[in-house]
C-alpha cells in the first residue's frame, strides 16, 4: 500500500514539475514581451518627434504590446494558480494516505499484541487444565500463596 502511495506521489511530483516548467516558460515570454514593449516605447518617442501621423502608429503599437503583455501575465498567473491548486490537492491526498497507512500499521500492531496475549492465556489455561486432569489440585497452594 505504501509503495502504491509512493508511486502516486512520484506521479504528482512529475506533474508538478511540468507545471513549473510551463510557468517558467510563461515568465520568459513575459520578460520577452516586456523587453519588446520597452523597445517599442523608445521607438515611439523618436517617432513623436517626426510627426503626428507617426505618433498615431506608435499609440497603436503601444496598445497592442500592452494587451499582449497583459494576456501573457494573465496566462502565466492562471497557469501558476492551476499548478498551485493541483499541488495542494496532491499534497493533501498524499498526507491523507500517509495518515491512513500509519493508522493501519498501528491497528495491525495492536491486533498482533492482543493475539499474542490471547495465545499466552490459552496456553496457561491448557497447562492448568492438564495439571488438574492429572489429579493435582493446586487450589490449596494458591490459597496459601495468596
Amino acid at each position: 500500500m505504501i509503495g502504491k502511495l509512493r508511486e502516486k506521489v512520484d506521479v504528482i511530483k512529475t506533474k508538478s514539475l511540468k507545471w513549473k516548467e510551463g510557468m517558467e516558460r510563461f515568465a520568459v515570454e513575459k520578460e520577452t514581451a516586456r523587453a519588446q514593449l520597452s523597445l517599442a516605447e523608445n521607438q515611439l518617442q523618436k517617432m513623436e518627434e517626426k510627426g503626428s501621423v507617426q505618433s498615431r502608429i506608435i499609440e497603436e503599437l503601444e496598445a497592442r504590446f500592452a494587451s499582449e503583455l497583459a494576456k501573457a501575465e494573465s496566462d502565466a498567473e492562471k497557469a501558476k494558480a492551476d499548478a498551485d491548486a493541483l499541488v495542494a490537492v496532491y499534497r493533501a491526498d498524499a498526507e491523507a494516505a500517509q495518515v491512513q497507512a500509519r493508522e493501519a500499521s498501528e491497528t495491525a500492531d495492536t491486533r498482533a499484541h492482543w493475539v499474542a496475549e490471547l495465545a499466552k492465556c490459552r496456553s496457561r489455561r491448557e497447562t492448568l487444565e492438564e495439571i488438574h486432569a492429572r489429579g493435582f489440585d493446586l487450589a490449596e497452594e494458591i490459597k496459601k500463596a495468596k
